[in-house]
């Protein structure tokens, strides 16, 4: 293993906070985490099981975009693929969402959202890509250990080329989500996002105008406009396209 992998894996050994005992899966249906999932562009998914590092249910989508055969390919593989400048990046993410769960939300909610970041990738034909790296944590173990974790690979290079070097945490299950985070930061500074207003970014998305979200969720148009002001504060955006752009990079959408 290179030292470069030796430093993901360390994220997940010493912090013990991943599985001490195999977790059993119930059959996944897909149909019902599909609405959580970006499908901007080519992807492929995987199950990682931290209890032991094996993968399952591969997608053969892989090959096209690693070039790895979905019946031989290990984790090692994948991680292999990361660009070196981006290592740091997702070892101190991976370590932040794990304090994030254990110190401020609690690691009984970690089934309750997706965690969501981009990095480079290497591709099949040996050019690096921006892929956004979205995961859903399946399992837990009786002491809270994440065990087997949904992971999603999609290329965004035609949304961006440029990380921002941050991570979202997209809430499920009616949950808050919190967006924006930088690792990079010795205060950590969010954007929390209500249920409510990740329906009325939805809504947006879908083309309503301020009177159809109102009729839609029940709220006055005034009501309406005061989360769009909201929202575009907390996203730090212009106006709606610079949001729409963003919360599809950032996993709302």
């Amino acid at each position: 293993m290179t030292q470069e992998l030796q430093k993901l894996h360390s994220v997940w050994i010493s912090t013990q906070k991943r599985a001490n005992e195999n977790t059993l899966l119930s059959q996944i249906k897909f149909d019902e985490i599909a609405s959580s999932i970006i499908s901007t562009g080519p992807f492929y998914f995987y199950i990682i099981d931290f209890y032991d590092m094996s993968l399952s249910n591969i997608s053969s989508e892989i090959t096209d975009i690693h070039g790895f055969p979905s019946e031989t390919v290990t984790f090692n593989d994948i991680l292999g693929t990361i660009h070196p400048d981006d290592i740091e990046f997702i070892a101190k993410a991976e370590a932040s969402i794990a304090n994030f769960f254990y110190t401020k939300l609690g690691k009984e909610k970690m089934t309750n959202y997706k965690v969501n970041y981009s990095f480079r990738s290497r591709m099949k034909n040996g050019e690096y890509c921006m892929l956004n790296h979205q995961a859903i944590v399946l399992t837990l173990d009786s002491n809270g250990g994440f065990g087997k974790s949904l992971n999603i690979h999609t290329r965004i290079d035609h949304l961006t080329k440029n990380n921002t070097y941050q991570y979202s945490l997209i809430g499920l299950k009616e949950e808050p989500s919190y967006m924006n985070i930088d690792v990079f930061e010795d205060v950590q500074c969010f954007s929390e996002f209500s249920k409510r207003e990740i329906d009325i970014i939805k809504l947006i998305a879908e083309g309503f105008d301020n009177n159809e979200i109102a009729n839609t969720l029940f709220i006055s148009v005034n009501t309406v406009k005061q989360h769009r002001k909201n929202i575009l504060k907390k996203s730090s955006s212009r106006n709606t396209a610079q949001l729409i752009r963003k919360s599809t990079l950032q996993g709302l959408l």
